[in-house]
């Protein structure tokens, strides 16, 4: 796969932006398809609705067909299953039992700079940036309120794909401009400073909290992807930031955005639609099963955790691909293991968020069969070994049936409000703060979780209740390079590395090499160390 990340310009520049697929990211950005085969003409509305699409749409013919990024599945070439397989398959969360090329690598921590998906996932990025770079320079100099808030939108936009890639790859190419110039590398902590001084320059002109057209970023979306910034801000620069972590993360946490009284319903096919849910999410990837189709997204989620037995989960897709080490269930039981029987494990965890399911029945044919999980995993390849994951479920909670048999309507609750407890929690005890303060915060969330109140606190079990919340998310490898347990001997974890008692393995597996392609391509870059 060619990856010049200039290698889809001319489609950045032409887009052809249909399927009413507006609707899918913003009901307000409806527009009209453009011809790249007639036009060229620059039309503001269809590139800003872009930006937002490709984060949850593959191409511009539906889910497949013309897709933004060659040389790879196009469903795997989605934006958030690109990101959830790296922040999740190397993790104590999750395990993928599919043998297709690159998964094992991953599952293992063994990538080289040559995997496909790492490569796709760095060219997606780029797209991203390209689409935001083109429509800043056309909107230059536009004054009149609907673009200053766009404006502001798309730079909020580039700087998350840059925060992706100063995550995942550390010191990348830098580019704020289409051009068919090799762009510079820039250091990594020259990167977090930019993205830094973005996202405050644009929260300044972003909707204020809930004003924002669903599934657009309003100013508490860039305060909380600030508070994200900083509490890493150690590993991107070398200086801590925990006090400001703190600070951007209680102006979420102040925000008119509340937690949703049942946590299942934040993952459920009408999450969009169900105002419970909705008041939680900050930043939902928007999905529709008639308007938005991906095998990527919201699908990849549901789909590839799910098989025959594990309940209804509104789409007849059921791929039986990723489920839970033994490690994540022992962060809801003390045994490490699931108890047998359950069609739901909350009742038994104590926690409405241990949406796990180890028994099932289903018909097949004329046949009743039986859906049984075990733990340990003792073969990787074999799905109902490990946790059974049915957070994630296209079934709306009204009872109403979803728009289509496959493709679902669930929206990815990209950036939610209850992050910024944890982030508060954590970043306070680091830096010396309240501990009541800390724990009122962790407490917050066990208690809409129904879960029993800590009376303690430490990092660790910060980390331990992160896992408990966001399981499966995509944000637990940052967790764990963060408290220097990802790579290490420090915390071992089912199949770490490759061994099923764990391992550790190098740690120049904490950052991810840049493609073997784009460095043949552009002789200013340098590959990361030990790649």
């Amino acid at each position: 796969m060619k990856l010049s990340y200039f290698k889809h310009t001319a489609k950045a520049l032409l887009l052809a932006f249909t399927m009413g697929l507006a609707s899918s990211c913003t009901s307000d950005l409806d527009v009209t398809p453009i011809d790249p085969s007639v036009s060229t003409e620059f039309d503001q509305n269809a590139v800003f609705a872009k930006i937002y699409a490709s984060m949850a749409i593959t191409g511009q013919e539906g889910a497949t067909g013309d897709a933004d990024i060659s040389g790879i599945d196009e469903g795997t070439s989605s934006f958030y299953r690109l990101v959830w397989n790296f922040n999740e398959l190397p993790t104590d969360e999750a395990l993928c039992s599919w043998t297709d090329a690159g998964i094992p690598e991953m599952n293992f921590m063994r990538w080289s700079s040559g995997h496909g998906q790492l490569e796709a996932l760095y060219a997606r990025l780029y797209f991203g940036i390209t689409l935001c770079n083109h429509f800043l320079e056309k909107t230059s100099g536009a004054s009149d309120a609907a673009t200053v808030k766009q404006r502001a939108e798309a730079r909020f936009m580039r700087a998350l794909n840059y925060q992706y890639l100063l995550d995942f790859f550390g010191n990348v190419p830098f580019v704020e401009s289409v051009t068919s110039a090799l762009p510079a590398q820039i250091k990594r902590a020259d990167l977090y400073a930019y993205v830094e001084k973005e996202l405050l320059a644009a929260e300044a002109d972003m909707y204020d909290a809930l004003q924002a057209p669903y599934g657009r970023a309003d100013k508490v979306a860039a305060q909380l992807l600030l508070s994200r910034l900083y509490l890493n801000a150690e590993i991107y620069t070398g200086t801590a930031q925990w006090a400001k972590a703190a600070e951007y993360a209680k102006k979420v946490m102040d925000s008119d955005y509340t937690l949703s009284t049942n946590y299942a319903e934040l993952f459920m096919g009408n999450n969009g639609e169900n105002a419970n849910a909705r008041k939680e999410i900050i930043l939902p990837i928007r999905f529709d099963g008639t308007n938005s189709q991906t095998w990527g997204g919201a699908l990849f989620l549901i789909a590839s955790t799910h098989t025959a037995g594990m309940g209804s989960w509104g789409t007849t897709s059921g791929w039986s691909g990723n489920r839970g080490r033994q490690a994540l269930a022992s962060k809801f039981f003390s045994t490490g293991i699931v108890p047998a029987g359950l069609t739901n494990a909350t009742t038994a965890a104590g926690d409405a968020r241990a949406l796990f399911c180890t028994y099932g029945e289903y018909t097949e044919g004329s046949s009743t069969k039986t859906f049984v999980s075990t733990l340990p995993i003792n073969d990787v390849a074999t799905f109902k070994e490990g946790v059974s994951i049915i957070k994630f479920s296209n079934a709306y909670s009204d009872g109403s049936s979803p728009k289509n048999s496959n493709f679902v309507d669930m929206d990815v609750p990209f950036l939610r409000k209850a992050e910024a407890y944890l982030t508060y929690a954590e970043a306070l005890l680091r830096n010396g703060g309240s501990t009541a303060d800390a724990l009122a915060a962790v407490n917050t969330l066990r208690s809409r979780a129904g879960a029993t109140p800590f009376t303690t606190l430490t990092l660790d079990r910060v980390l331990d209740e992160k896992a408990r919340e966001f399981y499966f998310e995509a944000q637990r490898r940052t967790d764990l390079i963060r408290y220097g347990y990802f790579t290490t001997s420090n915390y071992l974890w089912d199949w770490k590395g490759g061994s099923q008692s764990g391992s550790s393995v190098s740690s120049i597996y904490n950052l991810l090499p840049l493609p073997a392609s784009d460095l043949n391509a552009n002789g200013n870059l340098v590959q990361n160390t030990g790649y």
